[in-house]
């Protein structure tokens, strides 16, 4: 079933202010409108087979899948904008065309993502299209890629990393910190490593299953649904929402997931045009960093049923990475810190994560395996 949409976007400025808005007033208006407040007029067509779509000027289109979330919105519109700064032809009008994408991942939102699979439900569908011609490049969330990439396809670029850290929201801002939410409190989150690192800090926290996109749970906050949740601050960023956080919570109090706050662009090993845009939007020291952070991951062959966290960044010419794994519930976790030349980015991840899989141990990962997902999620769906 394909389950492609096509939408056609004009540059609606939103007017909204956010910073005096109640959540569920924002909702409705921030679906449409953050994402497409600072894109300038896009038409997306529906691409089949080997369709091309010619612009006026008979220049065939660079065609950028995406998926259709607010947050993806705003990357796909980034990317486009550092596109047509270094590249004056994709400035005319239809020389870029937006081709937006429903994934597993966005239709089922009732159950966890380690119940549904894990890693790669939001980015087959784009992965299937890209294969068969009907998008030149993908845009991507660079912590909801697998460690492993379709054959024939390649992702060479990242684009400037925003702020990786967590942020910390709770109604009103009510709890400023994750140690001052009283025993018991309901945090709503869909990530294992998220939970783990809370109920390592405070074993009464419950933690329940929270999907959907930012608006969806930010609505879910202010209705009272849980006491707190937590968010990649990046994404805040990127929609201007970045007022909603309570706190920015660092490395110590919560260590973010491998490659959180990166722009991955992919495309077709063999596509010579699109290598040529994107290589040039590729940003070096982003991409040593997640590289080695996504070697790390590989290592342990990670999955949504294991909590998993990994950072490297660059500090005086050297590249620093801080991992850890753990136990669902917080109740064990080891963890990793190692520095090398940038050069080293990949076998520095990699061995980090070799590390970490002899100190836990082979019964440590058997336990995982074994663990049924409401073992290991301890939680329900609001």
């Amino acid at each position: 079933k394909d389950t492609r949409r096509t939408l056609t976007y004009r540059n609606n400025k939103n007017n909204n202010n956010l910073a005096i808005m109640k959540f569920v007033a924002a909702v409705s208006a921030l679906l449409v409108g953050s994402a497409t407040a600072f894109a300038p007029a896009f038409t997306t067509s529906h691409a089949s087979g080997t369709a091309l779509f010619m612009a006026e000027d008979g220049v065939t289109p660079l065609r950028i899948g995406t998926r259709g979330s607010p947050l993806a919105l705003a990357q796909a519109y980034e990317t486009r904008k550092r596109l047509q700064e270094i590249f004056p032809e994709l400035c005319e009008d239809g020389a870029i065309e937006l081709c937006v994408m429903k994934t597993q991942g966005d239709m089922i939102l009732d159950k966890s993502l380690m119940e549904l699979g894990g890693k790669g439900l939001f980015t087959k569908e784009l992965d299937t299209a890209l294969l068969g011609d009907e998008v030149d490049i993908c845009v991507h969330s660079m912590k909801d890629v697998p460690t492993w990439l379709p054959e024939g396809t390649i992702l060479p670029c990242n684009l400037p990393r925003e702020d990786t850290n967590d942020a910390f929201i709770s109604q009103d801002g009510k709890y400023k910190t994750i140690a001052e939410l009283p025993d018991g409190s309901v945090i709503g989150t869909a990530s294992l490593r998220r939970q783990a690192q809370l109920m390592a800090q405070n074993p009464t926290l419950k933690c329940v299953n929270f999907r959907g996109n930012v608006q969806t749970r930010l609505r879910k906050l202010d209705e009272g649904v849980v006491d707190a949740t937590l968010l990649a601050i990046a994404g805040l960023k990127r929609m201007d929402m970045d007022q909603f956080a309570t706190a920015v919570l660092d490395w110590e109090e919560m260590l973010p997931a491998v490659a959180q706050g990166a722009i991955g662009i992919q495309c077709r090993d063999d596509d010579e045009r699109s290598i040529k845009y994107i290589e040039a939007l590729n940003h070096a020291d982003t991409k040593a960093c997640v590289d080695c952070e996504r070697a790390f991951l590989e290592a342990l062959d990670g999955n949504c049923k294991t909590p998993i966290a990994g950072q490297a960044r660059i500090v005086d010419g050297k590249i620093k990475f801080r991992g850890l794994i753990a136990m669902p519930d917080g109740s064990e976790k080891f963890e990793t810190e190692s520095e090398g030349d940038i050069a080293d980015a990949a076998s520095i991840g990699l061995a980090a994560g070799e590390k970490l899989k002899a100190d836990a141990g082979e019964k440590f990962f058997e336990m995982m395996v074994e663990m049924s997902p409401q073992q290991v999620l301890g939680q329900i769906t609001k």
